[in-house]
């Protein structure tokens, strides 16, 4: 398995501007953390803490970038690597606009809910390759996804919890499938008369 260097420089060779600087050095990160707290009524106020931003080609990380597993770090890396991606396909003002606005910017936020899903469906990949599939089977998992997606870390993007379940639920069962697929083939006896028996 690759490890993080690897990935890295595959990114590094995809955008050259890329780099990795911690939140808390950010003024930027500052600014964005009091007007999340503001719009969500103090309920998001782990965003400089516990989560990680990507702006165009820059990853601001939290603290816990610093202590986090090598496999960690991947999945996080894939999920920020397919935003890198949308930003490049949109343009940074595309990106932002289709993040922010569509249809509203709190409870309703249905550009940035398609944005984030291509990347989580990434991070449910990466974390099937990376843990394996009990770990991408986790109730713990898909509970901490759903709620970002329903809950105030996010700005409510998607009200329709069931709506965010069923399509958890599809995307990781297809995981499961495809996981399984090489152990349910069956296995071919050779075909009578496919040896030569001839001896020299």
């Amino acid at each position: 398995m690759a490890g993080v260097e690897s990935l890295l420089a595959e990114i590094y060779a995809e955008f050259p501007t890329f780099r990795i600087v911690l939140k808390r050095d950010s003024p930027l990160m500052h600014v964005i953390d009091h007007g999340l707290r503001a719009i969500t009524l103090g309920r998001q106020s782990r965003f400089l803490t516990e989560y990680h931003t990507i702006l165009g080609s820059v990853l601001f990380v939290a603290p816990s970038w610093i202590d986090m597993d090598e496999r960690d770090r991947m999945v996080l890396l894939r999920h920020e690597r397919v935003h890198m991606r949308q930003s490049k396909r949109l343009g940074i003002l595309g990106m932002a606009f289709l993040y922010l606005i569509p249809f509203f910017p709190i409870g309703f936020a249905y550009g940035r809910a398609r944005l984030e899903w291509e990347a989580y469906r990434e991070t449910l990949k990466a974390t099937m390759e990376l843990h394996g599939l009990q770990a991408v089977c986790s109730a713990t998992l898909r509970l901490r996804i759903v709620d970002r997606f329903t809950g105030p870390d996010y700005g409510w993007m998607w009200p329709f919890r069931k709506s965010v379940e069923s399509w958890y639920d599809k995307f990781v069962g297809e995981l499961q499938q495809s996981a399984l697929a090489p152990l349910s083939q069956p296995r071919t006896s050779p075909k009578i008369g496919s040896h030569d028996y001839r001896r020299n």
